[in-house]
Protein backbone atom coordinates (compact mmCIF):
# COMPACT_ATOMS: atom_id res chain seq x y z
CA UNK A 1 0.00 0.00 0.00
CA UNK A 2 1.00 3.20 -0.51
CA UNK A 3 2.65 5.45 2.34
CA UNK A 4 0.44 8.45 3.30
CA UNK A 5 3.87 10.54 3.83
CA UNK A 6 1.50 13.98 4.66
CA UNK A 7 0.20 12.24 7.82
CA UNK A 8 4.02 10.60 8.46
CA UNK A 9 4.99 13.86 8.31
CA UNK A 10 2.62 16.11 10.06
CA UNK A 11 1.18 13.70 12.65
CA UNK A 12 3.69 10.60 13.52
CA UNK A 13 7.00 13.12 12.90
CA UNK A 14 9.09 11.44 10.35
CA UNK A 15 12.78 11.87 9.69
CA UNK A 16 13.41 12.62 6.54
CA UNK A 17 16.79 11.42 4.95
CA UNK A 18 17.72 12.35 1.74
CA UNK A 19 20.46 9.63 0.48
CA UNK A 20 21.85 11.79 -2.67
CA UNK A 21 25.73 12.91 -2.12
CA UNK A 22 26.67 16.26 -0.44
CA UNK A 23 27.23 17.76 -3.27
CA UNK A 24 23.59 16.82 -4.91
CA UNK A 25 22.20 17.99 -1.38
CA UNK A 26 23.90 21.09 -1.32
CA UNK A 27 22.62 22.07 -4.95
CA UNK A 28 18.50 21.97 -3.59
CA UNK A 29 16.96 19.70 -0.46
CA UNK A 30 13.88 19.33 1.35
CA UNK A 31 13.95 21.93 5.08
CA UNK A 32 14.56 19.81 7.73
CA UNK A 33 15.66 16.52 6.04
CA UNK A 34 19.30 15.19 7.11
CA UNK A 35 21.95 14.55 4.24
CA UNK A 36 23.24 10.78 4.84
CA UNK A 37 24.63 9.50 1.80
CA UNK A 38 23.83 5.97 0.74
CA UNK A 39 27.48 4.91 0.99
CA UNK A 40 27.83 6.27 4.38
CA UNK A 41 24.03 4.92 5.75
CA UNK A 42 25.55 1.91 7.73
CA UNK A 43 27.64 3.95 9.76
CA UNK A 44 25.13 6.59 10.47
CA UNK A 45 22.67 4.85 12.33
CA UNK A 46 23.43 7.13 15.44
CA UNK A 47 21.97 9.90 13.19
CA UNK A 48 18.85 7.95 12.98
CA UNK A 49 16.10 7.90 15.62
CA UNK A 50 14.73 4.25 16.03
CA UNK A 51 11.16 5.35 17.62
CA UNK A 52 10.16 7.49 14.50
CA UNK A 53 9.53 6.59 11.11
CA UNK A 54 11.89 7.38 7.90
CA UNK A 55 11.27 8.59 4.88
CA UNK A 56 14.20 8.43 2.62
CA UNK A 57 14.80 10.24 -0.82
CA UNK A 58 17.10 10.96 -3.66
CA UNK A 59 17.37 12.36 -7.19
CA UNK A 60 15.06 9.70 -8.57
CA UNK A 61 13.97 6.99 -6.08
CA UNK A 62 16.62 4.34 -7.24
CA UNK A 63 19.20 5.22 -3.90
CA UNK A 64 16.31 5.72 -1.68
CA UNK A 65 14.96 2.39 -2.45
CA UNK A 66 18.44 0.59 -1.55
CA UNK A 67 18.24 2.63 2.00
CA UNK A 68 14.53 1.65 2.81
CA UNK A 69 15.84 -2.22 2.50
CA UNK A 70 18.94 -1.30 4.42
CA UNK A 71 16.89 0.12 7.17
CA UNK A 72 13.37 -2.14 6.89
CA UNK A 73 16.23 -5.53 7.46
CA UNK A 74 17.70 -2.99 10.86
CA UNK A 75 13.79 -3.45 11.97
CA UNK A 76 13.27 0.54 11.69
CA UNK A 77 9.94 1.52 10.34
CA UNK A 78 11.00 3.12 6.92
CA UNK A 79 9.14 4.10 3.46
CA UNK A 80 10.65 4.68 -0.02
CA UNK A 81 9.35 8.75 -1.07
CA UNK A 82 11.05 8.56 -4.09
CA UNK A 83 12.51 11.92 -5.34
CA UNK A 84 12.89 14.38 -2.96
CA UNK A 85 10.85 16.84 -5.04
CA UNK A 86 8.30 14.57 -4.76
CA UNK A 87 8.57 14.48 -0.88
CA UNK A 88 8.75 17.96 -0.72
CA UNK A 89 4.86 18.54 -1.80
CA UNK A 90 4.00 17.03 1.97
CA UNK A 91 6.05 18.81 3.63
Amino acid sequence: PKADYRDLIHNRNAQIIDVRTTAEYRGGHIKKSVNIPLNSLQNAEKKIKKDRPVILCCASGMRSSQATRMLKSKGLEAYNGGSWHSVNRFV
